[in-house]
């Protein structure tokens, strides 16, 4: 399976089966390698896998990521395989170990240690796998030692919420053999204030998490910089904006610090879709 370079993460939740449906045909249309989606509260991620790689023809489907608490990882595995041999080997199987709201809230499980957990889970998924062949799975990591594991483990990482300066950590720990697909935000807009408020309200729900929040003091912003809302530094490194050259600048730097991948999150206005589509349109030659 070829990853390719660009793709579009996107919040699928928020969009009924006829928006979704032409979404994906949006991103095809223009030429984008690959769709990512989250599993939170709405969508199954297996079932949402199924309708978006029937609604394309040749985009890659990659979940970013689904919950390893949600299905046990015999399921996974074999939700995996059936949707590669099914869709043509276009399903890339991203994991996380997702946050204790979600998890100890919502599912009433335990949240365990992130690291241990994750290495359980993909042990289970690879203890069927041809020898020496690792399947397409992917893992939603920050840290160093959850950098190593992916690379250990699986094909690579999907790092959230993260910097170029990540970007190149994250490619010195993996190697240059694993996939490294980096999620980044952006906002065609030029003005400032327009272009923050965007970034501070796509960002709100996130700035809560501690897994989020401790990437980002080992970045090296601070406690305050993370306070109400996020200082303008602090927002103008997680949000891309200013006009489509100058966003195509920021996605680039991703590539240059060794990203084989870059997936690129349009944030808008709540329900300007026409915004989002204009973003994926102006962005799909960088």
């Amino acid at each position: 399976m070829k990853l390719g370079r660009l793709g579009v993460w996107y919040g699928t939740d928020k969009l009924d089966g006829s928006q979704l449906r032409d979404f994906v045909r949006t991103v095809e249309n223009n030429g984008y390698a690959a769709l990512w989606y989250p599993e939170s509260r709405g969508y199954e991620s297996m079932s949402l896998a199924a309708f978006l790689l029937s609604c394309s023809e040749k985009l890659v489907i990659g979940s970013s990521i689904a919950n390893i608490y949600a299905r046990d990882s015999f399921t996974a595995q074999r939700a995996m395989v059936s949707l590669n041999a099914l869709y043509d080997d276009r399903f890339v199987l991203g994991l996380g170990v997702s946050h204790i709201p979600l998890v100890e809230g919502v599912r009433g499980h335990r949240y365990d240690k992130p690291l241990s957990a994750m290495s359980a889970y993909l042990d289970g998924i690879n203890k069927v796998a041809p020898a020496g062949d690792l399947p397409p799975v992917v893992v939603a990591a920050l840290g160093p030692k959850m950098l190593a594991l992916s690379a250990a483990k699986s094909r690579g990482a999907v790092p959230y919420n993260v910097t170029p300066k990540h970007t190149a950590e994250a490619a010195a720990v993996l190697g240059p053999s694993k996939w490294l697909a980096v999620e980044q935000k952006v906002a065609i807009e030029t003005d400032p204030v327009k272009a923050r408020a965007l970034g501070r309200k796509e960002l709100s729900r996130y700035m809560v998490l501690p897994n989020y929040r401790n990437n980002w003091l080992r970045l090296g912003f601070t406690e305050a910089e993370l306070a109400d809302g996020g200082s303008d530094r602090f927002i103008d490194a997680m949000v891309l904006w200013g006009d489509a050259d100058t966003v195509k600048r920021g996605l680039r730097e991703h590539f240059a610090a060794g990203a084989t991948h870059v997936c690129l999150q349009p944030v808008h206005a709540d329900g300007d879709f026409a915004a989002r589509d204009r973003m994926l349109a102006a962005l799909a030659d960088t």
